[in-house]
């Protein structure tokens, strides 16, 4: 999954993707180095970032989804506003990804009215602006395994199949490096909750805090990191440097790393 921030402020690559013709020149170059997935945002989710209008988020993102539709790959949305996803959704988006979770009154409504649209519930306390105050847990797998479970359960239970469901244990979100790196070691625990995982550590802060170095010099921590998450179950990884991490998969997976990766995947 190819990150296309069409923002001003996101923490890696604020203001690179801002303008639509840029946006949409990035999403072509990720298709080129083999993207299965774009995935389009036009609201920071960075911690500290504020709120910005709907028909704002909107604005800045429906030239690059009506673009991106066309390029012969699924298509991700980026939002947790109901009217943002409705909008994406009726202009050919495949996805929605939603760090909130279908919390928002009206998500689940949005999402029921599209009985063809993937969904991706992730884990996150409170919001960008608040999420840091929030990293507070007695046990951080655990936590984030029975928020998840809640947020399916209430899917299903609303007639949603199982196999639109995908689950994102949130990384760097209301989290500190310890608990990310905790989630890490013990992602495959999550497995037994039944549903594929998407993983994204891409250019995060804890890779930082790990190797000392700025977020535009983190692309080989950010594979390193891919490829453990792989090797802990993750099905969908949310990348920056989508060229960089499917060579590094490549030879992974020629090197005996695909049997590594299905030797117990919990009945997924």
């Amino acid at each position: 999954m190819g990150i296309v921030n069409v923002t001003p402020d996101s923490f890696s690559d604020g203001g690179q993707h801002g303008e639509a013709i840029s946006a949409i020149a990035h999403c072509e170059r990720l298709v080129e180095e083999g993207v299965d997935i774009l995935d389009i945002g036009g609201e920071s989710t960075r911690p500290g970032a504020a709120v910005l209008p709907d028909d704002e988020e909107w604005r800045r993102i429906a030239p690059v989804i009506k673009a991106a539709v066309k390029l012969g790959v699924p298509v991700s949305v980026d939002t947790c506003k109901p009217s943002v996803m409705a909008r994406a959704l009726d202009a050919g988006v495949d996805i929605v990804n939603d760090v909130q979770a279908l919390q928002r009154a009206g998500a689940l409504e949005v999402l029921l009215a599209h009985p063809d649209a993937g969904i991706c519930l992730m884990h996150m306390r409170g919001d960008p602006s608040t999420m840091q105050a929030l990293a507070d847990y007695a046990d951080v797998v655990r936590e984030v395994g029975t928020f998840l479970a809640d947020r399916a359960n209430v899917l299903r239970t609303a007639g949603v199949a199982p196999e639109r469901i995908a689950l994102d244990p949130g990384y760097g979100f209301a989290k500190t490096s310890e608990h990310n790196l905790e989630l890490l070691r013990r992602q495959r625990e999550l497995l037994a909750l039944g549903y594929p995982l998407l993983v994204g550590l891409s250019r995060k802060r804890t890779l930082g805090d790990l190797t000392g170095r700025p977020v535009d010099q983190r692309v080989h921590a950010s594979v390193a990191a891919a490829l453990l998450a792989l090797s802990h179950g993750a099905r969908i990884l949310r990348v920056h440097d989508v060229a960089a991490t499917s060579d590094a998969i490549k030879v992974w997976v020629a090197g005996g790393g695909r049997g590594a990766l299905f030797a117990d995947n919990s009945g997924i």
